[in-house]
C-alpha cells in the first residue's frame, strides 16, 4: 500500500491547488523542484510519496495484472488525495493534477478510472497505462479539460506513440489536449515543457 505522507507547500495566498506526482526512482523532492520552475504565486502544491519510489514495478506496457496490487494501491491514494482537498472545500475547476514519467502515466491513469472536469492536467513524458492493444472508452465527465502532454522520439520509457493515442483519447472524451512530442529531448521535464504548463496554469487563474 501507498500510505506515505503528502507532502505540501504554500506559495503566497492560495487561490488553486497543484498535485503533482513523481516519477520512478524520484521524490517528491523533485517534483518541489519543478514547482520552483513553474514560478508561480498563490498556489497550494500537494506532492504525493510512493513507497520505494515507485508507484507500480513494471513499464507501462506491462498487463494490468503485473502491475498489481501497486498499481490499484497508487490509484487509489491519488483518490485519496483529491477526495481530501474536496472534503476541504477546495472547488474541483481550481485542482490541477500532474506529474512527470511513471507520476504523469499514474495521472493518465487516474484520470480514466475517475474522470473529472479538473482545472488542467499536466503530463510531461506520460501516457495511458496498459499493453498494446488496450483501449479507454471516453469519458464525457473530461469535457473541456485543458491537458499538456509531451514526451521525445527517443524517450525510452514512455514513447510518443503511447502519448500520442493518450491525446487521442482525450479528444474523443471532449478535453483540449495540447501535445509536444520533441526530436531529441533527453528524459526530462525542458524549460519549453515548463513554459507550457505555466501557460495553461496562468490562464486558469486569469479564468478565476
Amino acid at each position: 500500500m501507498h500510505n506515505n505522507p503528502v507532502i505540501e507547500k504554500l506559495v503566497g495566498r492560495p487561490r488553486l491547488t497543484i498535485v503533482l506526482v513523481h516519477g520512478r526512482t524520484l521524490t517528491p523532492a523533485y517534483m518541489d523542484a519543478l514547482a520552483e520552475r513553474l514560478a508561480l504565486q498563490d498556489v497550494r502544491y500537494v506532492f504525493p510519496a510512493a513507497d520505494g519510489n515507485s508507484w507500480y514495478p513494471k513499464t507501462l506496457f506491462a498487463s494490468l495484472a503485473e502491475n498489481q496490487p501497486a498499481l490499484d494501491a497508487a490509484i487509489a491514494q491519488y483518490e485519496t488525495v483529491i477526495s481530501g482537498l474536496l472534503d476541504e472545500g477546495a472547488p474541483l475547476g481550481r485542482i490541477v493534477i500532474g506529474g512527470f514519467s511513471q507520476g504523469a502515466c499514474l495521472t493518465a491513469e487516474y484520470l480514466s478510472r475517475h474522470p473529472r472536469r479538473f482545472g488542467a492536467a499536466l503530463l510531461w513524458t506520460g501516457g495511458l497505462i496498459g499493453p498494446a492493444g488496450r483501449t479507454w472508452p471516453p469519458q464525457p465527465a473530461l469535457q473541456g479539460l485543458p491537458v499538456y502532454l509531451s514526451t521525445s522520439k527517443v524517450d525510452p520509457f514512455v514513447p510518443a506513440s503511447r502519448v500520442t493515442e493518450t491525446a487521442n483519447w482525450l479528444k474523443a472524451s471532449g478535453a483540449l489536449p495540447e501535445l509536444d512530442i520533441f526530436e531529441t529531448r533527453e528524459h526530462m521535464v525542458s524549460d519549453e515543457e515548463i513554459d507550457r504548463g505555466r501557460r495553461i496554469v496562468a490562464a486558469l487563474m486569469v479564468a478565476g
